[in-house]
Formats: structure tokens, sequence, C-alpha cells
């Protein structure tokens, strides 16, 4: 229903028309982003698929290797021989702009870059099965630090479509129809107030005629 409240005139119809023409590019505009985010949310789903099930494999086999390890060692000694670790990571965030969404990019850094910093034990008193534990955990590391930003990734746009896909809405079911309408109705009020000027003209110009024809 048209806002009765609104002025109608040929200077607020104007205006109407040119919030309308606004609205319907903004409109064009969102939709074309909500698109786009819609295709980049998926990539990242189809990547967030292909690193979990990486992440769970490479997972499983540190699990099955550590609990090798634990059969054949005693839990003194798996114990002391992970107590002090001798690697440490550095992790940095830094961000990038996906469709106006800032996303996070992990990086991270070993302090040193020797293999077999990862065992912070002598080989003598220790399996095999620890030491293919502690690789298999070690190669596991990167994709779950990537799963991790993905995932990250695929809330924020996830949040990011919801929000453009109500404007989208409000716009194309909300906004647009209600100006339409109020144009609508100034138009109607306009095209009104036209005839009735022209009845009264009409009218005017018949007397004027009727006066000149009684005064000859």
């Amino acid at each position: 229903m048209a806002n009765k409240t609104i002025n109608p005139t040929r200077m607020e119809l104007t205006r109407l028309k040119g919030r309308v023409k606004t609205a319907m590019r903004g409109h064009k505009l969102l939709k074309d982003k909500r698109d786009e985010l819609m295709k980049q949310f998926m990539d990242v789903v189809r990547r967030n698929r292909e690193l979990r099930r990486r992440v769970e494999e490479g997972l499983e086999r540190a699990g099955v290797a550590f609990t090798a390890a634990s059969a054949v060692m005693s839990p003194e000694m798996l114990e002391q021989a992970l107590l002090y670790p001798k690697q440490s990571v550095e992790l940095d965030v830094t961000y990038r702009n996906v469709m106006s969404v800032n996303v996070p990019v992990y990086h991270y850094q070993t302090r040193n870059q020797d293999p077999t910093e990862i065992y912070p034990y002598g080989f003598a008193q220790t399996s095999g099965e620890l030491d293919v534990a502690l690789e298999a955990f070690g190669q596991v590391f990167q994709d779950m630090l990537e799963l991790a930003e993905v995932e990250k990734t695929m809330q924020l746009l996830a949040q990011d479509i919801e929000k453009t896909r109500r404007r989208v809405n409000a716009l194309e079911y909300v906004v647009i129809p209600d100006m339409q309408r109020n144009i609508r109705y100034i138009t109607m009020k306009l095209d009104e107030n036209e005839r009735g000027n022209t009845t009264r003209l009409m009218k005017v110009k018949e007397m004027v005629l009727q006066d000149a024809h009684d005064y000859q």
C-alpha cells in the first residue's frame, strides 16, 4: 500500500524515480556480489573437504604409531622422552581480501629447519614406533593449520553471504516495491489533478462562451 503521507508533487515523483533507479543498481551489484561470494564459498568448501580428509588420515596414522609406541615403551619412559621438546613454532596471521571480506592467512615458521629437531630424545632408549608417530604428527601439522585457516574463511564468508542475502531481499521485496507503489500513487494523484484542472478549464471556457453568447 502506498504511503499516504508523501507529498504527491512532481518534485517528489522525480526524487522517487531517482531513488528507485539507484536502488535497482545497488540491488544488481549486491546480487552479483552474493553470487561471487557463493562461488568463492563453494571453492573453500571443496578445499575444506580435501584438507579434512588428509588431516583425519594423518592423525589416524599418527595415532596408530603412537599406540604402538605406547605398547612397547613404559609410560614413564614415554613421558620422559616427550617431556622437553626441542622444536618451537612461531605463528603469524595476515589477512587477504575476498569480496570485501578480510579472511585470515596463517604463516608458521619453526625455530630450526633441521628435520631431526622434532625428536626431543635420543634414539637409544626409545622405539622406532615413536619416531614414526612424531614424524606423522609433524607432517599433519601444516594441513591442520591450513584447515583452521580454511574453516575460519568459510565462517566469515558464510556470515557475509547471509548479510548480503538479507540486503538483496530487503531491496527486492520491500524497498523497491514500496517506492514503486509510491510512484504509482503520486502518478495517479497527478493524473487526477490534471483531469480536474482540465475539467475546470473546460467549464470556465463553457461559461465564458455562454456569457459571450448572452451578451450578443
